[in-house]
């Protein structure tokens, strides 16, 4: 099997470099980039940890998707893609041979380094933004009933990978929006009855740069490793902020 990666630093043009690697069953995209590294080009440079999708490490546009490295198998990526991601001005037009070629390239929206290596500080700058830990309530016992515990694990189970956002079109354009893993990490301390704030959380992202900026293109619910649904948290976020009566900033309506 053939492996078309993306090499260069910073913001340099991609130079594309193919490697054959030997196909075996149960393969994934990680492995072979490691088979690579071990046997081929020990110049190639990415990011990976636990081999496991629990780390978040690899993340990578993998045939013009952004996905996991360590999750995605390679046998499939020679198939058709059944669904498309709404396109992002980030993602580079070119060509591969479908069929016969894997195509690997860095995460869009976020500065290349080296090789499949970005800057991930725009990403953890907007999860930081929205205070991303638990303000314990006074006295709290930490019961909660089952289906609360249901729908705050939809969202726990985030590993930070920034697909989502690399993913998101309006992250492409808006340097300043949260994006769509913040906004879900922000809805889970939101509904969260253990949290001090709960509710008045909703205020923190109330402006186009948060809330109000997500279009639903979906891309971040497509993408997610974790089946992490940040659209639908992002659309219940709206709907509790006019139930409240919150005032939604002029510009944002």
């Amino acid at each position: 099997m053939r492996l078309k990666v993306a090499r260069g630093h910073a913001k340099d043009a991609s130079n594309y470099q193919t490697y054959e690697v030997p196909e075996k069953p149960g393969s994934t995209v990680l492995d072979a980039l490691l088979f690579v590294h071990d046997n081929l080009d020990d110049t190639l440079s990415f990011r990976y940890s636990c081999r496991g999708a629990v780390c978040g490490s690899c993340g990578m546009l993998i045939n013009r998707v952004p996905r996991l490295a360590c999750r995605t198998q390679l046998a499939p990526l020679l198939l058709p893609e059944r669904r498309h991601l709404v396109p992002s001005i980030s993602i580079p037009e070119g060509g591969f041979e479908l069929g016969r070629e894997v195509l690997i390239e860095p995460l869009p929206n976020l500065e290349r380094q080296k090789d499949l290596m970005v800057d991930m500080t725009p990403f953890f700058k907007a999860y930081q933004a929205i205070s991303p830990f638990l303000l314990e309530k006074e006295g709290s016992t930490h019961l909660m009933p089952k289906p609360t515990v249901k729908e705050l694990e939809r969202f726990t189970n985030c590993v930070l990978c920034a697909v989502c956002f690399s993913s998101c079109p309006i992250n492409g354009k808006e340097l300043d929006y949260l994006g769509p893993a913040a906004l879900a990490k922000l809805y889970r301390f939101v509904i969260d009855p253990r949290d001090a704030r709960g509710e008045k959380r909703l205020e923190k992202a109330n402006s186009v740069m948060g809330w109000w900026g997500c279009q639903f293109h979906a891309n971040c619910a497509y993408v997610c490793p974790k089946d992490v649904p940040p659209n639908y948290a992002i659309a219940k976020a709206r709907k509790m902020i006019g139930e409240r009566g919150v005032a939604i900033p002029k510009e944002d309506r």
